[in-house]
């Protein structure tokens, strides 16, 4: 699962980046959390990409209340083509969720430690995301559509297993073209998109357990090594 991640970087670094049209304001954040606006990119049937801000927490087009999100900020690679809170988006609405690290929980002997992880590189990370566009089926007329996303996990690789048994999908360069689509339905073509990240290319190490305090923390210390 992925329940935290950070994305400190410039939208112009993030346009250059994902070559993306337009622009979005953006604040860094070291401690993003499911339910917040979090930052994702679609692509139009051109595909041009571009920013758009959501909510963490996928609200499925027929769900009655908005409050189903705060359940589905993760999508479970394994079964998204065919779990009904997750198989429309997947086959019309995806997108990719940038991020700078992810936070993971290792649990030795009761205590639950954060990791911080990230790519060598020092490249964003490019999440395999969903997004669906909510309307209420009762309320105020002038109530607004709500445009949520989440982000899709697997396995664990080398690195991560030791830490957490899921990892979100991370997507190559090569792979934004085909998730990004919207012309692209077909299950045998976005499948083998979803598989774990290589773990030579990922860095982790030990972070402060401030990073559990949402809402009271949210610095660059956040991220930084511990003992």
């Amino acid at each position: 699962m992925c329940g935290r991640f950070a994305l400190n970087e410039t939208s112009r670094k993030l346009a250059e980046h994902f070559e993306l049209s337009g622009d979005l304001d953006l604040s860094p954040s070291w401690n993003i959390a499911p339910s917040t606006r979090i930052c994702s990119i679609a692509a139009d049937v051109d595909g041009r990409r571009y920013l758009l801000g959501m909510r963490w927490g996928l609200i499925p087009s027929w769900a009655k209340d908005a409050s189903i999100g705060n359940k589905l900020s993760n999508a479970r690679g394994e079964t998204v083509a065919e779990k009904p809170s997750f198989r429309s988006a997947f086959k019309q609405r995806r997108c990719i969720i940038p991020a700078s690290g992810f936070y993971e929980w290792q649990s030795v002997q009761g205590v639950k430690q954060p990791w911080y992880v990230s790519l060598k590189s020092g490249e964003p990370m490019a999440f395999a995301g969903l997004w669906e566009t909510w309307h209420a089926k009762e309320g105020k007329e002038d109530d607004e559509p709500v445009t949520s996303s989440c982000i899709v996990t697997t396995s664990a690789n080398a690195l991560m297993e030791t830490i957490h048994d899921r990892m979100p999908v991370i997507l190559d360069r090569a792979q934004w073209e085909t998730w990004l689509s919207p012309q692209v339905h077909e299950a045998d073509k976005l499948l083998p998109l979803i598989h774990p990240h290589d773990a030579a290319s990922m860095q982790a190490w030990p972070v402060t357990r401030e990073v559990n305090r949402v809402g009271l923390r949210d610095d660059a210390g956040l991220a930084e090594r511990v003992a």
